[in-house]
Protein backbone atom coordinates (compact mmCIF):
# COMPACT_ATOMS: atom_id res chain seq x y z
CA UNK A 1 0.00 0.00 0.00
CA UNK A 2 1.37 3.88 -0.65
CA UNK A 3 2.32 5.21 2.17
CA UNK A 4 1.41 8.96 2.54
CA UNK A 5 1.56 11.68 5.40
CA UNK A 6 -1.64 12.15 7.07
CA UNK A 7 -3.25 14.03 10.00
CA UNK A 8 -4.15 12.29 13.09
CA UNK A 9 -6.42 13.58 15.67
CA UNK A 10 -5.19 12.83 19.46
CA UNK A 11 -8.41 12.98 21.92
CA UNK A 12 -8.01 14.15 25.34
CA UNK A 13 -11.72 14.37 26.95
CA UNK A 14 -10.92 15.50 30.26
CA UNK A 15 -9.38 18.65 29.29
CA UNK A 16 -11.77 19.10 26.64
CA UNK A 17 -8.46 20.11 24.47
CA UNK A 18 -8.32 18.17 21.19
CA UNK A 19 -5.18 19.05 18.67
CA UNK A 20 -3.39 17.59 15.57
CA UNK A 21 -0.36 16.33 15.08
CA UNK A 22 0.64 15.93 10.91
CA UNK A 23 2.71 12.58 11.09
CA UNK A 24 5.05 11.46 8.37
CA UNK A 25 15.52 -7.99 31.37
CA UNK A 26 13.12 -8.96 33.19
CA UNK A 27 16.30 -7.07 32.56
CA UNK A 28 18.25 -5.32 29.91
CA UNK A 29 21.65 -6.34 30.57
CA UNK A 30 20.29 -10.55 30.34
CA UNK A 31 20.69 -9.32 26.62
CA UNK A 32 23.51 -6.54 25.80
CA UNK A 33 22.51 -3.24 24.13
CA UNK A 34 24.89 -4.57 20.96
CA UNK A 35 23.83 -8.34 20.32
CA UNK A 36 21.47 -9.32 17.84
CA UNK A 37 18.08 -9.86 19.12
CA UNK A 38 15.74 -12.27 17.05
CA UNK A 39 12.30 -12.19 16.87
CA UNK A 40 9.35 -13.27 15.32
CA UNK A 41 6.06 -11.50 14.26
CA UNK A 42 2.77 -13.53 14.54
CA UNK A 43 -0.31 -12.38 13.36
CA UNK A 44 -3.54 -12.71 16.63
CA UNK A 45 -6.24 -11.65 14.14
CA UNK A 46 -6.65 -10.04 10.88
CA UNK A 47 -5.06 -5.95 10.89
CA UNK A 48 -3.17 -7.36 14.68
CA UNK A 49 0.34 -8.44 15.12
CA UNK A 50 2.51 -9.60 17.72
CA UNK A 51 6.58 -9.49 18.03
CA UNK A 52 7.58 -11.88 20.18
CA UNK A 53 11.03 -12.20 21.67
CA UNK A 54 11.03 -14.83 24.17
CA UNK A 55 9.06 -13.91 27.07
CA UNK A 56 8.39 -10.27 25.48
CA UNK A 57 5.43 -9.04 23.63
CA UNK A 58 4.71 -6.13 21.93
CA UNK A 59 2.14 -5.53 19.93
CA UNK A 60 1.08 -4.02 16.64
CA UNK A 61 -2.15 -2.58 15.23
CA UNK A 62 -1.60 -2.46 11.34
CA UNK A 63 -3.88 0.12 9.36
CA UNK A 64 -3.87 1.43 6.38
CA UNK A 65 -2.38 3.90 6.86
CA UNK A 66 0.50 3.26 9.60
CA UNK A 67 1.18 1.23 12.62
CA UNK A 68 1.03 1.48 16.40
CA UNK A 69 3.01 -0.49 18.38
CA UNK A 70 2.40 -1.01 21.94
CA UNK A 71 5.46 -1.11 23.84
CA UNK A 72 9.26 -0.94 22.50
CA UNK A 73 10.63 -3.62 24.98
CA UNK A 74 14.14 -4.53 26.46
CA UNK A 75 16.83 -2.60 24.32
CA UNK A 76 17.81 -1.17 21.46
CA UNK A 77 19.08 -4.20 19.32
CA UNK A 78 15.71 -5.41 19.78
CA UNK A 79 13.79 -2.41 19.06
CA UNK A 80 15.73 -2.21 15.81
CA UNK A 81 14.41 -6.63 15.14
CA UNK A 82 11.31 -5.48 15.59
CA UNK A 83 11.43 -2.34 13.59
CA UNK A 84 13.26 -4.57 10.60
CA UNK A 85 10.35 -7.39 10.63
CA UNK A 86 7.92 -4.75 10.62
CA UNK A 87 9.74 -2.98 7.50
CA UNK A 88 10.15 -6.47 5.67
CA UNK A 89 6.48 -7.42 6.37
CA UNK A 90 4.08 -4.64 6.29
CA UNK A 91 4.15 -1.58 3.71
CA UNK A 92 2.81 0.58 5.86
CA UNK A 93 5.25 2.46 8.44
CA UNK A 94 5.08 2.86 12.30
CA UNK A 95 3.48 6.19 13.28
CA UNK A 96 2.98 5.85 17.00
CA UNK A 97 4.38 3.63 19.87
CA UNK A 98 2.29 3.44 22.82
CA UNK A 99 4.49 2.74 26.15
CA UNK A 100 3.07 1.44 29.44
CA UNK A 101 5.39 -0.09 31.70
CA UNK A 102 8.57 2.63 32.68
CA UNK A 103 10.83 -0.49 33.66
CA UNK A 104 14.08 -0.73 31.48
CA UNK A 105 13.08 -3.80 30.46
CA UNK A 106 10.17 -2.06 28.49
CA UNK A 107 11.51 0.98 27.29
CA UNK A 108 15.05 0.77 26.44
CA UNK A 109 13.94 -0.63 23.10
CA UNK A 110 12.31 3.06 22.80
CA UNK A 111 15.47 4.40 21.21
CA UNK A 112 14.72 2.55 18.13
CA UNK A 113 11.70 4.29 17.45
CA UNK A 114 13.06 8.00 17.13
CA UNK A 115 11.09 9.19 14.32
CA UNK A 116 7.90 8.39 15.73
CA UNK A 117 5.43 9.71 17.95
CA UNK A 118 5.91 8.29 21.83
CA UNK A 119 2.74 8.29 23.74
CA UNK A 120 2.82 7.50 27.51
CA UNK A 121 0.33 8.27 30.47
CA UNK A 122 1.61 11.11 32.77
CA UNK A 123 2.54 9.10 35.71
CA UNK A 124 4.72 6.67 33.26
CA UNK A 125 6.57 9.92 31.86
CA UNK A 126 7.29 10.84 35.94
CA UNK A 127 8.62 7.07 36.94
CA UNK A 128 10.84 6.77 33.75
CA UNK A 129 12.38 10.24 34.18
CA UNK A 130 13.19 9.32 37.94
CA UNK A 131 14.40 5.73 37.16
CA UNK A 132 16.54 7.32 33.97
CA UNK A 133 17.76 9.84 36.72
CA UNK A 134 18.81 7.60 39.58
CA UNK A 135 20.21 5.26 36.70
CA UNK A 136 22.38 7.99 35.45
CA UNK A 137 21.52 7.44 31.99
CA UNK A 138 22.90 9.75 29.57
CA UNK A 139 20.84 13.38 28.43
CA UNK A 140 20.60 11.50 24.77
CA UNK A 141 19.22 8.35 25.50
CA UNK A 142 16.86 10.05 27.80
CA UNK A 143 15.27 11.59 25.25
CA UNK A 144 15.48 9.00 23.33
CA UNK A 145 13.05 6.93 25.80
CA UNK A 146 10.85 9.92 27.74
CA UNK A 147 6.92 10.38 25.41
CA UNK A 148 6.62 12.83 22.94
CA UNK A 149 2.58 13.32 24.16
CA UNK A 150 1.09 12.30 27.58
CA UNK A 151 -2.21 11.99 28.62
CA UNK A 152 -4.02 11.80 32.24
CA UNK A 153 -7.08 9.23 31.53
CA UNK A 154 -7.76 8.41 27.93
CA UNK A 155 -7.07 9.53 24.70
CA UNK A 156 -7.74 8.46 21.27
CA UNK A 157 -6.14 7.85 18.03
CA UNK A 158 -7.79 8.05 15.02
CA UNK A 159 -5.63 6.33 12.40
CA UNK A 160 -6.78 4.55 8.72
CA UNK A 161 -10.62 4.79 9.85
CA UNK A 162 -10.10 2.72 13.07
CA UNK A 163 -10.17 4.01 16.24
CA UNK A 164 -7.75 3.29 18.84
CA UNK A 165 -8.57 4.15 22.67
CA UNK A 166 -5.56 4.41 24.84
CA UNK A 167 -6.26 4.15 28.76
CA UNK A 168 -5.05 4.53 31.93
CA UNK A 169 -7.11 2.64 34.33
CA UNK A 170 -5.48 2.97 37.61
CA UNK A 171 -2.17 1.58 39.44
CA UNK A 172 -1.70 -1.98 38.60
CA UNK A 173 1.60 -3.38 37.55
CA UNK A 174 2.98 0.35 37.28
CA UNK A 175 1.35 3.34 38.47
CA UNK A 176 1.40 4.55 35.23
CA UNK A 177 0.34 1.61 32.83
CA UNK A 178 -1.46 2.24 29.35
CA UNK A 179 -3.87 -0.16 27.64
CA UNK A 180 -4.98 0.01 24.29
CA UNK A 181 -8.52 -0.90 22.84
CA UNK A 182 -9.66 -1.12 19.38
CA UNK A 183 -13.44 -1.63 20.00
CA UNK A 184 -14.01 -2.23 16.38
CA UNK A 185 -11.92 -5.48 16.50
CA UNK A 186 -12.58 -6.29 20.13
CA UNK A 187 -9.49 -6.09 21.00
CA UNK A 188 -7.24 -4.91 23.69
CA UNK A 189 -3.43 -4.65 24.24
CA UNK A 190 -2.91 -5.06 28.10
CA UNK A 191 0.78 -4.80 28.15
CA UNK A 192 2.46 -6.10 30.94
CA UNK A 193 -1.47 -6.20 33.19
CA UNK A 194 -0.87 -9.87 31.73
CA UNK A 195 1.60 -12.59 32.55
CA UNK A 196 0.48 -15.18 30.36
CA UNK A 197 1.22 -18.55 32.49
CA UNK A 198 3.83 -16.67 34.53
CA UNK A 199 3.78 -15.40 37.92
CA UNK A 200 3.42 -12.08 38.36
CA UNK A 201 6.26 -9.25 38.42
CA UNK A 202 5.51 -6.66 41.42
CA UNK A 203 8.22 -4.96 42.10
CA UNK A 204 6.44 -1.59 41.12
CA UNK A 205 2.60 -3.56 41.43
CA UNK A 206 -0.83 -2.43 43.20
CA UNK A 207 -3.63 -4.33 44.98
CA UNK A 208 -5.52 -2.17 42.33
CA UNK A 209 -4.06 -4.60 39.96
CA UNK A 210 -6.38 -6.87 40.48
CA UNK A 211 -9.67 -4.12 39.87
CA UNK A 212 -7.70 -2.61 36.90
CA UNK A 213 -8.35 -6.11 35.42
CA UNK A 214 -11.85 -6.57 36.14
CA UNK A 215 -11.77 -2.78 34.27
CA UNK A 216 -10.43 -4.32 31.19
CA UNK A 217 -12.35 -8.11 31.92
CA UNK A 218 -15.73 -5.62 31.36
CA UNK A 219 -15.05 -4.16 28.29
CA UNK A 220 -16.38 -5.48 25.03
CA UNK A 221 -13.37 -6.88 23.86
CA UNK A 222 -12.45 -11.08 23.35
CA UNK A 223 -9.31 -10.58 22.71
CA UNK A 224 -6.40 -9.57 25.41
CA UNK A 225 -2.47 -9.68 24.08
CA UNK A 226 -0.49 -9.82 27.50
CA UNK A 227 2.85 -7.61 27.54
CA UNK A 228 4.37 -11.09 28.93
CA UNK A 229 4.23 -14.77 26.83
CA UNK A 230 4.68 -15.73 24.45
CA UNK A 231 0.95 -16.11 23.62
CA UNK A 232 0.62 -19.62 22.46
CA UNK A 233 -3.26 -19.48 23.32
CA UNK A 234 -5.04 -22.30 20.51
CA UNK A 235 -7.85 -19.48 20.32
CA UNK A 236 -6.92 -16.09 20.71
CA UNK A 237 -10.39 -15.28 22.68
CA UNK A 238 -8.87 -18.21 25.16
CA UNK A 239 -7.05 -14.77 26.44
CA UNK A 240 -9.30 -14.21 28.20
CA UNK A 241 -9.28 -17.31 30.89
CA UNK A 242 -5.57 -16.69 30.68
CA UNK A 243 -6.19 -12.73 32.02
CA UNK A 244 -9.03 -14.48 34.81
CA UNK A 245 -6.31 -17.22 35.78
CA UNK A 246 -3.87 -14.30 36.22
CA UNK A 247 -6.29 -12.14 38.28
CA UNK A 248 -6.77 -15.32 40.62
CA UNK A 249 -3.30 -15.19 41.76
CA UNK A 250 -3.44 -11.44 42.46
CA UNK A 251 -6.72 -12.19 44.21
CA UNK A 252 -5.27 -15.21 46.34
CA UNK A 253 -2.53 -13.00 47.46
CA UNK A 254 -4.45 -10.61 48.55
CA UNK A 255 -7.03 -12.61 50.41
CA UNK A 256 -4.35 -14.29 52.10
CA UNK A 257 -2.45 -11.42 53.37
CA UNK A 258 -5.75 -9.90 54.26
CA UNK A 259 -6.43 -12.77 56.50
CA UNK A 260 -2.82 -12.05 57.76
CA UNK A 261 -3.59 -8.65 58.92
CA UNK A 262 -6.94 -9.51 60.16
CA UNK A 263 -5.22 -11.86 62.55
CA UNK A 264 -2.80 -8.97 63.36
CA UNK A 265 0.08 -10.30 61.55
CA UNK A 266 3.38 -8.33 60.78
CA UNK A 267 4.72 -7.79 57.37
CA UNK A 268 7.50 -10.68 58.73
CA UNK A 269 5.16 -13.37 59.44
CA UNK A 270 2.97 -12.55 56.39
CA UNK A 271 5.80 -13.34 54.11
CA UNK A 272 6.53 -16.28 56.13
CA UNK A 273 3.18 -17.83 56.04
CA UNK A 274 1.64 -16.58 53.15
CA UNK A 275 3.40 -19.15 50.14
CA UNK A 276 0.79 -19.12 47.22
CA UNK A 277 2.11 -22.96 46.95
CA UNK A 278 -0.82 -23.63 44.56
CA UNK A 279 1.65 -21.35 42.08
CA UNK A 280 5.68 -22.67 43.05
CA UNK A 281 5.78 -24.18 39.46
CA UNK A 282 4.78 -20.74 37.99
CA UNK A 283 8.07 -19.23 36.32
CA UNK A 284 9.19 -16.50 38.63
CA UNK A 285 7.45 -17.47 41.63
CA UNK A 286 10.81 -17.95 43.69
CA UNK A 287 11.74 -14.17 42.82
CA UNK A 288 8.16 -12.28 43.10
CA UNK A 289 6.63 -14.34 45.79
CA UNK A 290 7.97 -11.94 48.52
CA UNK A 291 7.95 -9.21 46.31
CA UNK A 292 4.16 -9.51 46.08
CA UNK A 293 3.15 -10.92 49.13
CA UNK A 294 5.65 -7.45 50.70
CA UNK A 295 3.63 -5.06 48.35
CA UNK A 296 0.25 -6.99 48.85
CA UNK A 297 0.25 -6.45 52.98
CA UNK A 298 2.07 -2.50 52.54
CA UNK A 299 -0.61 -1.46 50.00
CA UNK A 300 -3.60 -3.03 52.15
CA UNK A 301 -1.87 -1.05 55.30
CA UNK A 302 -1.70 1.80 53.58
CA UNK A 303 2.05 1.99 53.99
CA UNK A 304 3.34 1.37 50.69
CA UNK A 305 5.58 3.97 49.42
Amino acid sequence: MRKSAIALSLVLPLSGFAFFVDTQLNSASAQGAGEPQRGTIEQTIEGHYRYENGTRVSGLIVTDDGIVVVDGLSNEAMGQDERRLIAETFEQPVRYLVSSTFHNNYTRGNVAYGDVTKIGQELYKVDLQDMMDEDGVGAAEQAARLPDVTYRDQMTLNLGGKEIQIMHIGPAHTRGDSIVFVPEDRIVYVSELLFYNRFPWMNSGYANWIEAIDTVLAMDADIFVPGQGPMTFDDPSDSREAFIEMRQILADARDDVQAEIAQGASEEEALERVTLEQYRGFSSYDRQIEVVVGRMYRDLQGTLE
